[in-house]
């Protein structure tokens, strides 16, 4: 949908696509489709119609940025670029920020991309110990013991 309007396109798609997902009980459809911030079916977080998208991604210490540039939109495989950040989590989250607003790209996504991110670097934290698993640790190997079969005399 090279020359077409983003807004053409999203009435084109929008109740039959392969990237949809509807349940019963549910008024939104949920979507899969790359670059879509929030995986709901709307055309503000679609990333299969705009000129420009971003999504985030999980990277293997971080998270990765991908969005598409509008010029190459006729040419999928230079159209999107990929960009990982892989510093602390508050670096991460401001360089997302500054790529949002300076490179003057999509503003309104900047809340959505920054959730998402938040929540893949959440994610990736080390599982803290519990203050009820240490102590159920220590008594561990007296308990095994104990349920050891004896030696017959």
């Amino acid at each position: 949908m090279a020359d077409t309007s983003s807004h053409l396109s999203w009435l084109i798609i929008r109740d039959h696509n392969a990237f949809l997902l509807k349940r019963r009980n549910i008024k939104k459809p949920f979507s899969t489709e790359a670059n879509n911030l929030t995986n709901l079916s709307s055309f503000r977080y679609s990333g299969l119609v705009h000129k420009k998208s971003l999504g985030v991604v999980p990277a293997d210490k971080g998270i990765q940025v991908v969005y598409k540039r509008p010029k190459y939109q006729t040419k999928p495989a230079k159209a999107t670029v990929k960009v990982t950040l892989k510093h602390r989590p508050r670096r991460t989250l401001k360089k997302l920020k500054n790529i949002v607003n300076e490179n003057r790209y999509r503003r309104d996504l900047r809340q959505a991309a920054l959730r998402r991110a938040s929540a893949i670097l959440r994610s990736q934290r080390p599982a803290s110990a519990k203050k009820g698993k240490a102590a159920a640790g220590a008594g561990a190997p007296a308990a095994a013991a104990a349920a050891a079969p004896k030696k017959a005399e």
